[in-house]
């Protein structure tokens, strides 16, 4: 990505979202497009690819509060592409170091799009002291690749490895990444290897934009390659084994470093995102860390107590005692039998009782239960209630 493009791309138009969205509705629109371009739902379609490489991108700078703050700082500055100095700046020339006023070399962390260094690293490349000459060509980072895969509850719970095919672009192998079918490209003339032109732009600065005749590369092809077109980069797919980490939950973003596309000029390869998606279980649910479970229990055995087997996700059972008057809705909870954390410990079951009430009686039961109710004529379940309503 040039410079001109990153201080002009609005990123918050591409996502559809406000400048003052939170980092909610910001994933939450990103979600929402990604899997309406996604290319694997409109296979064939360039124009679908290409609007979620920028739906991507958007994300990328915006789904990171760090790079998002930057990002933000970069368009008040620069007035959406423009320089604009400050109030008394008059016209004479600026001898301030930018790399100072934003930290230098300081950052750490993933780049803008497929930069590979922080906000100073996309200034380095713009501004050049006392307007002479263009930068050197740096080694450029590999693009981000995001995916998607969807787990069993189970899968989800305890872990999984899992095959993921991705598409990417990658050094053109008929070529060897040089462009050129011969494999002897030369030096691009206009910016002598370097990748970008400067243009003056007042003030004792020179702005840097991406060569146009060598497209950035620093290189021309006198042959162009046939498969990539003198670009020196092809569409590439692959299959990768990846470890899914247990405990991962519906909608988790997971980044794996150094898995996504290969960089270029002996620059390090993007990193790769998965989006995990859990299907659901017949038994068990979820809440944060513990597992959900309702048993039913009998009549008998809420009112007189008792022990009752309670199912585990993968694992042996497990009996809990019901204490003699257990009611309706009652939740216990089986320690260490839930999901996994990122410490390595496990949350808990959480088992809730449900009364069972019995479709079709014997004779023997049903007259078991007349007796039971002449015994307990007098007690009215309800009076609290009624007194309560009464009193509110």
């Amino acid at each position: 990505m040039s410079t001109k493009d990153f201080i002009e791309k609005d990123y918050y138009k591409v996502l559809g979202v406000p400048k003052d969205a939170t980092e909610a509705e910001i994933k939450k629109a990103y979600r929402k497009l990604a899997r309406e371009f996604h290319p694997d739902a409109n296979k064939g379609n360039a124009k679908a690819e290409e609007r979620f490489k920028e739906i991507s991108e958007a994300n990328d700078i915006l789904g990171d509060p760090k790079k998002r703050k930057e990002y933000d700082e970069a368009r008040a500055l620069f007035g959406n592409g423009g320089f604009r100095p400050g109030p008394g700046a008059g016209g004479g020339s600026f001898n301030f170091d930018l790399g100072d006023l934003f930290g230098g070399g300081a950052q750490s962390g993933g780049g803008f799009g497929n930069s590979g260094g922080g906000f100073s690293d996309v200034l380095g490349g713009l501004f050049n002291r006392g307007g002479g000459g263009g930068t050197r060509t740096q080694p450029r980072r590999g693009q981000d690749i995001e995916s998607e895969v969807t787990l069993s509850f189970t899968e989800a719970i305890e872990g999984a490895t899992v095959p993921l095919r991705m598409s990417s672009q990658a050094p053109c192998k008929a070529c060897s990444g040089t462009g050129d079918k011969n494999g002897t490209p030369r030096v691009c003339p206009t910016c002598v290897g370097t990748g970008q032109v400067a243009r003056g732009s007042g003030g004792g600065f020179s702005l840097t934009d991406p060569c146009p005749d060598c497209k950035g590369r620093g290189l021309i092809a006198e042959h162009p390659c046939l498969e990539c077109n003198g670009s020196g980069r092809a569409k590439s797919s692959r299959t990768m084994q990846v470890r899914i980490p247990a405990g991962v939950t519906d909608g988790q973003r997971i980044r794996l470093r150094g898995k996504g596309a290969p960089g270029e000029r002996g620059g390090p390869a993007g990193d790769l995102y998965v989006v995990v998606h859990v299907g659901e279980h017949p038994v068990f649910g979820r809440k944060g860390d513990n597992l959900t479970v309702t048993v039913p229990v009998t009549f008998t055995e809420a009112a007189l107590g008792g022990e009752v087997r309670v199912p585990t996700l993968g694992g042996p059972t497990v009996t809990l005692k019901l204490p003699p008057g257990t009611p309706n809705g009652r939740t216990m909870r089986a320690r260490g039998k839930g999901a996994v954390r990122k410490d390595g410990t496990r949350g808990d079951l959480l088992v809730t009782v449900e009364v069972s009430v019995p479709k079709d009686l014997s004779g023997k039961a049903r007259d078991a239960l007349e007796a039971y109710r002449e015994a307990t004529a007098g007690e009215d379940p309800r009076a609290e209630l009624f007194e309560a309503a009464k009193g509110a």
